[in-house]
């Protein structure tokens, strides 16, 4: 009861419900880590679940963070995204790097008061540390037109940035010596020298993490899609394989030298990865772990995380809605919760060495999965079906990679001359380890797309996975049969909402992206048919549920670039309504012309004039009339008769002034759409 108590006083605190002074706000903090001890007793890991986990979740939602008094975010104009003129003094956060379009570089700057993203329009050869004085348009950054899509104003918020600077002049002030920065930048350099960009890439990985280092996104996509991501993402998977290789070397020493290896160890992973949300969470669990060891007391694995997880938050709560740091924190509750009992299910009363090897290998990448399949479906609506197979095939080869990767790291910068001999036993590792996870990636199916899950189904989902997961009393196994009809129930919901029929249209800037479902599939309208919009169609493909769309229709007769991107998406593409402009020459493919119509079971488009882009889109019983332009609309009017009747639904591609306003048919109001030409959103049906 005490602890409900002073659980219910420390919520207050942490959601900033009570307007407390610094010194009781620093009490309770105080109180909230007191908490956290007695809780992760042994015996009381279970009250840690029921009383901590709540107040960790409030008192991250109630500390997100924000825009200070200070930041360059009030310069603009409240309500508006109206650029203004500064000219400031900062220190770059890191190296520039490209942008994702591939028209400039970017890199956050530290002000004063506040953080800036950097926009330049080509790549300046500056390095993170040094001093600029900078001058240009302060802008807000664009926000993600629809939730599957990824915005720079999400992502930049999540670092603490809220503003854009694209820069017109700067000057360099001075450069400070930044030690740390430059051994990741030689290591790196050294590795990526000698192996290239992708086995290079990947080994530079296995030391510093892909976030620090550039790996190309051909060999990124394999590795998501055949569920092998964590390998180049520093976590405690890496911490892991130096701290057992340093203990080894330290058994049976003192114990001042088992404790000053264990912590440069632990320093050195962290200096060289960086403060990643995976990689802190590594270092204060594994250092929390050591010390539970060397105390001469049994660890409790839950209890440990749960602390952790306090601390973290404590420090940094904006790591809560981190994708990143849940599954981490998934992916380890799985290892500590379900991974033994698991195996020991696995290798059954008497295993020999190798069904006990195999039914580790096995354990350690099916709880880790399970227990991140919610966050998997929740936010990327995919899951890699042959991960599983795929870490059993690359685990005898994690370690010995891991370790060389960091020897060579080492010796690149102690001892260059031995770079090659190290080398030449660690390359065609790395390569095998490339061909493994891209023959995994090429398997069919190998990224099951169901769709993003809605949050109400994602906790349905999980509650009915938990007893199956959490291994114990009768009283918990009772709850399989339940969790089943749970499961069931979740799925059932989401597949029956992906086979109705709807329209989503995504408007950004000058692209809109039509998406028209029916039975499970999909088809696509585009006005714009560059690599950008295919890459927004290929999200919007995986965060629906969509292997390939059915036909895709790109009004776009002069945009031949991305061309294969969009034959990837389906085999039928046509890049034109009506006649080709001459002015501009044919289009990359036959146009689609009046009387013809592109057509799957449920989903139909045919044009409607020779003379305009006016178009009858069919989804299911949804008729939606597609007017892109003024002259479609022109050409509508005129058309004689027009079957307003048998429309449902009519897209404007335009705004409308006043009289023609009075011209439109008599629809309801959520089913007209206008896409103006500056304001991004989305409209669903």
């Amino acid at each position: 009861m005490a602890a409900v108590v002073v659980s219910l006083a420390l919520l207050s605190l942490g959601l900033g419900v009570l307007p407390l002074p610094l010194g009781l706000q620093l009490g309770g903090t105080g109180l909230l880590v007191g908490l956290g001890l007695w809780l992760c007793r042994p015996h009381r890991s279970r009250w840690g679940l029921v009383v901590l986990l709540p107040l960790l979740l409030a008192w991250g939602l109630g500390h997100q963070p924000g825009p200070g008094p200070g930041d360059p975010v009030t310069l603009i104009p409240a309500g508006t995204n109206q650029p203004v003129a500064i000219e400031r003094i900062g220190t770059l956060l890191a190296d520039p790097q490209p942008t994702l379009d591939g028209k400039g570089c970017r890199v956050p700057i530290q002000w004063q008061k506040g953080r800036s993203d950097l926009r330049f329009r080509s790549c300046p050869q500056l390095q993170e540390g040094w001093r600029l004085q900078v001058g240009g348009r302060l802008r807000r950054p664009r926000a993600a037109p629809h939730p599957l899509l990824a915005g720079p104003a999400e992502r930049l918020a999540r670092q603490g940035i809220w503003t854009v600077l694209d820069v017109g002049r700067w000057s360099l002030l001075a450069k400070p010596a930044t030690p740390v920065a430059d051994l990741r930048r030689r290591m790196a350099q050294a590795l990526l020298a000698r192996g290239g960009p992708e086995a290079g890439g990947v080994l530079a990985a296995l030391v510093l993490g892909s976030a620090v280092v550039p790996v190309p996104l051909e060999v990124r996509d394999a590795f998501r899609v055949s569920g092998l991501s964590h390998a180049l993402a520093a976590s405690g998977f890496h911490l892991t394989v130096l701290l057992g290789a340093v203990m080894a070397l330290a058994r049976g020493g003192p114990r001042p030298l088992r404790w000053g290896l264990a912590l440069g160890a632990m320093l050195l992973f962290l200096l060289l990865a960086g403060p990643q949300p995976s990689v802190v969470r590594a270092v204060v669990m594994g250092a929390m772990a050591f010390l539970v060891q060397e105390g001469g007391r049994r660890s409790r694995p839950l209890g440990v995380l749960l602390l952790c997880l306090l601390l973290m938050l404590l420090w940094q709560p904006s790591w809560l809605l981190d994708v990143g740091f849940q599954l981490s924190v998934a992916a380890t509750a799985g290892l500590l919760l379900t991974a033994r009992p698991l195996e020991e299910r696995l290798a059954g009363p008497t295993p020999g060495k190798a069904r006990r090897w195999l039914a580790v290998a096995i354990a350690v990448p099916l709880a880790a999965s399970l227990w991140t399949l919610p966050l998997q479906l929740l936010h990327f609506g995919s899951v890699p079906l042959y991960a599983v197979a795929a870490n059993l095939a690359v685990d005898p080869l994690l370690t010995p990679l891991t370790l060389g990767a960091m020897a060579m790291a080492l010796v690149s910068v102690t001892v260059p001359a031995l770079l090659g001999l190290i080398a030449l036993p660690i390359l065609p590792l790395t390569q095998l380890l490339l061909w493994i996870s891209r023959q995994f990636a090429a398997l069919p199916l190998a990224q099951w797309q169901l769709g993003r899950l809605d949050p109400v189904l994602v906790v349905l989902f999980s509650a009915g996975l938990a007893p199956w997961l959490l291994a114990g009393s009768a009283r918990v196994r009772r709850w399989r049969g339940p969790g089943l009809g749970l499961l069931a129930a979740a799925m059932v919901l989401h597949l029956a909402r992906s086979a109705g029929d709807h329209l989503l249209l995504v408007h950004e800037g000058e692209r809109d992206l039509l998406v028209a479902r029916h039975g499970g599939r999909g088809a696509l309208v585009s006005r714009s048919g560059d690599r950008f919009s295919c890459g927004r169609a290929r999200q919007l493909a995986t965060g629906l549920g969509l292997q390939r769309f059915d036909w895709v229709l790109l009004s776009d007769p002069v945009a031949s670039l991305g061309s294969e991107c969009w034959q990837e998406m389906s085999d039928t593409v046509i890049w034109a309504l009506g006649e080709s402009d001459p002015e501009f020459g044919a289009a990359p493919s036959p146009s689609l012309q009046v009387g013809q119509q592109l057509q799957s079971p449920g989903l139909s488009l045919r044009p409607l004039a020779t003379d305009s882009q006016a178009a009858m889109l069919q989804a299911g019983r949804l008729y939606w009339l597609l007017l892109p332009d003024r002259q479609s609309w022109r050409s509508w009017q005129e058309r004689t008769p027009r079957p307003r009747a048998a429309i449902s639904g009519l897209w404007l591609g335009f705004g409308l002034r006043h009289a023609e306003r009075l011209k439109l048919p008599n629809l309801r109001p959520d089913h007209l759409w206008i896409t103006a030409s500056s304001t991004p959103g989305w409209r669903a049906l």
